[in-house]
Formats: C-alpha cells, sequence, structure tokens
C-alpha cells in the first residue's frame, strides 16, 4: 500500500506521525512523497489556532475529489480528529480512518479493516508504545508526557490529549538507547508540560531527576519542550545547570505580561512569577537562551493591557518568540464566555510586537559574533553554497558548505548575526572535507 503522510502542528505531532509510520511499515507500506502517488493518505492534525484547521479542510476537500476518480483511502488523526469540530469536518468530507491523538496504536486495526474505522479512545498501551528508532536521523524527539493538566482558557489541548500521563522512565531511556545506537546526536524530550513529568506516578522520578538520568545516557546535546512556568522550579534548573549535555536553551510561554490578562486566560501564575524564574534561570545559566509564546489581543486586552506585554518583553530581553493574534477555538471557555476584538485591533498590536522582537533578536545575536559555538549541521540550504544547522542555543546557523561537507556536530566561529540568523566558519575548514562525521 502507497501511503503518505501529512503533518500539520507541534512537534508531539512530528513524534506521532513517526509512531505511525512505523508502525504502518510493519504493515508493509510503502511511503511516497506526495498524495496524488498514495493508495492511503493520513492528515496529522492541529486544533490549536484556526489556520490549520483551515489547512485541512481545503487538503480533504481535495482528496474527497480524487476519491472520485479512483479508490483511495483517506484517514485523518491528531488534536482536531479528538473534536466534534473535527469529527463534522471528517463527515463532510468522507473521512475513512479517524483516529484521536490516543488512540494511535490502533492504526494497524484501521488499514485491515478496510471500512470505516473511527477510535477517538485514550488507550493506556500508547504511554507503553516504543517505537523505533529513525534511520539516519541525528534529531529525534522522545515523548515522556501526554496530555495537560492546565487548563487555560484559550487552549483545547486538555480536551484532545486528556490529563497528564508520564511515561516509565525505563521506557524514555530504552527508546533514547536506541536512538544513540543509530547515531542520534540530539534528543527533544516532548510533553504538553513536560514540568511536570513524575507527578502523576508515584515513585517515579521528576523532571529534573530525569534531566539528570539522561545527561547520563551519552547523547550530547538534550533540550526538551514545552515548560509551564508554574513547574519550571528550582531543581530543574539545577538539574540544566549541572548537566552538561542539556543545552542552554529554554522556551518558556508566558503568553501575555498584564497580570489582568494573565487571570483570563487562567495560566495560574503572574507576572512577578515568571521575572523571578527568568532571574533564577540566568543566575544559574548567564548565556542562557530564552524564547516564549505570547498571544496578542486576547478578549479584553486593553492598549495599556499590551503595553505591559511590551514592557516585560523588554524586562526580560527574549532571543526569539512565537507570536500569535488570538484565535477563537470552539470548546474552549474564552470562545464560549469572551468577546472576540477587532482583527484590525490584533494585526495592529502583532506587527508592533514583531518589530519588538527583530529589535531584541538582533541584540542578542550580536553577542554570539566572535564566539565558537557548537553547530548540528543538518545537509544543505536553500542556498547550496551554504549549509545550514543549529547551535545549542537553537539559532538557525549557516556556514559554507564546502566547511561542512556531511551532516554533524562542528565548531564554528560566529562571524555575523541577523535578527534571524547566524553566519560562521567551521574551525578548521580547510581539514573539515577530510575528518569524519563529528559526534561527541
Amino acid at each position: 500500500m502507497k501511503t503518505n503522510i501529512i503533518t500539520y502542528g507541534c512537534q508531539m505531532n512530528e513524534y506521532d506521525t513517526h509512531l505511525v509510520k512505523s508502525e504502518l511499515v510493519s504493515l508493509g507500506a510503502e511511503f511516497v512523497d506526495t498524495w496524488q502517488e498514495a493508495d492511503f493518505v493520513l492528515v496529522n492534525t492541529c486544533a490549536v489556532r484556526g489556520k490549520p484547521v483551515e489547512k485541512v479542510r481545503s487538503l480533504l476537500g481535495e482528496l474527497r475529489k480524487e476519491k472520485e476518480k479512483r479508490p483511495l483511502l483517506v484517514g485523518m488523526m491528531g488534536c482536531l480528529a479528538q473534536l466534534e469540530e473535527g469529527q463534522q469536518i471528517a463527515r463532510k468530507f468522507e473521512v475513512d480512518v479517524l483516529l484521536g491523538p490516543g488512540a494511535l496504536t490502533e492504526i494497524g486495526k484501521a488499514i485491515e479493516s478496510k471500512h470505516r474505522f473511527w477510535d477517538l479512545s485514550f488507550r493506556e498501551e500508547l504511554t507503553h508504545h516504543l517505537p523505533p528508532a529513525p534511520q539516519g536521523a541525528l534529531s529525534a524527539f522522545v515523548s515522556i508526557i501526554r496530555g495537560c493538566n492546565h487548563h487555560c482558557t484559550y487552549c483545547i489541548v486538555p480536551t484532545t490529549r486528556g490529563p497528564e500521563v508520564s511515561r516509565h522512565p525505563d521506557l524514555i531511556l530504552r527508546e533514547i538507547e536506541q536512538l544513540k545506537a543509530a547515531g542520534v546526536v540530539e534528543v527533544t524530550l516532548l510533553g504538553q508540560n513536560v514540568n511536570s513529568y513524575g507527578n502523576d506516578q508515584p515513585g517515579f522520578p521528576r523532571f529534573g531527576e530525569l534531566l539528570r538520568m539522561v545527561g547520563q545516557m551519552g547523547i550530547p546535546r538534550i533540550k526538551f519542550t514545552t515548560s509551564h512556568p508554574v513547574n519550571f522550579t528550582d531543581d530543574v534548573i539545577a538539574a540544566m545547570a549541572e548537566t552538561p549535555q542539556v543545552c542552554n536553551y529554554i522556551h518558556l510561554p508566558v503568553q501575555s505580561g498584564s497580570n489582568r490578562i494573565l487571570r483570563r486566560m487562567a495560566r495560574e501564575y503572574r507576572r512577578e512569577w515568571y521575572l523571578d524564574r527568568i532571574r533564577a534561570i540566568r543566575e544559574a545559566m548567564p548565556e542562557v537562551v530564552l524564547s516564549t509564546d505570547i498571544i496578542v489581543g486576547f478578549p479584553g486586552e486593553t492598549e495599556e493591557d499590551f503595553q505591559e506585554t511590551l514592557s516585560l518583553y523588554d524586562e526580560v530581553g527574549y532571543d526569539s518568540a512565537y507570536m500569535f493574534i488570538y484565535s477563537p477555538r470552539p470548546g474552549t471557555p474564552s470562545y464560549k464566555h469572551f468577546q472576540d476584538l477587532p482583527r484590525e485591533v490584533k494585526v495592529e498590536r502583532l506587527q508592533r510586537l514583531i518589530e519588538k522582537q527583530k529589535e531584541w533578536s538582533y541584540r542578542q545575536n550580536q553577542r554570539w559574533v566572535g564566539k565558537t559555538v557548537e553547530v548540528l549541521v543538518r545537509g544543505a540550504a536553500k542556498d547550496e553554497s551554504y549549509a545550514e544547522g543549529h547551535t545549542r542555543g537553537n539559532h538557525p546557523t549557516l556556514v559554507p558548505a564546502a566547511q561542512a561537507p556531511r551532516p554533524g556536530l562542528y565548531q564554528v566561529v560566529v562571524k555575523q548575526a541577523t535578527p534571524h540568523m547566524l553566519f560562521g566558519e567551521v574551525v578548521g575548514a580547510e581539514e573539515a572535507a577530510t575528518i569524519p562525521l563529528l559526534m561527541a
């Protein structure tokens, strides 16, 4: 069966795609690059914002037309599939296979059923599932916890992915051992809230302890996402600072700088708590690289509230940020109870925030000019005269392709920086073409 999987959304979705893909391989599936070549098209969906939902609608419309011309099996999985909104879309576009985020291990039964198969249950075996290592990859994701116990008023994730369920640490370490054997040099630990790891399971290590355990596995680079400020405790900071393998990069979503808006978002912390966490992080790791998420134009946000977000951005001095205008999502408390702001107000504020982000990203990136950093080169950039990669601080980096002839870890002197990119030269570039793949 020729199969094509199309993935929208977060890194957890990418991990889930790998999990399902490995299951399909065991069933003899052959993967093709485009849905036009496929007998089975599986769409892994996101429901956090409206834009990816519209992309799914458009794609499923194309696939329904294709089904009129030839036999074609169409599947939909991921967060959107778990919602009534997604199920209505699936009915409209005649989706054959529908799997929620908790039912991915049922993909084999879905294929074998040879008729419509829908499963939206949360199956315990998913937590115990151990996918094989991806072949030929230097970077890989490892799920450590699924679901979320926080109930932010704008977020649909607790509905789509359920409550927090931590994986057994032995399974996590076994998966990382497999990745190491396959040549992976960078592992990103995944969860809707990684800092909550172990809180739901008596006897499990907490997240800081897990970081230390993973640091002993021999993987050169360890990252994690996503964190909730409430759970970013001192033991997590200490574990990062004392475990050299853990990268000096933290993504810590703030969402707003206004305490009034944070209350409306049900974020469970206030500006002062968040800034205290930033101070503690920087005391332990002076060269830490910080990024965040910010929602602009949340219902009820005044110009004064927005100014507080801008002032918090200046106080923290983020290296980068993911910035979004508020997108009302059916099924969330904010959709039900709050009046959305005019789109033109949200767009105008987003543009001002983007300008703030560019200023700070340029300023923060300049501090790396002249320094030697470790870059994981993935391969050729769009401009094939360059190879692209990223630093331990997650900075996108370009180096001359001739200096990094194969993927791997390189020591790079940063020569130039823009708001969104570092440019460098490989240390000992004249010898680089003759040395083997650099892996610590």
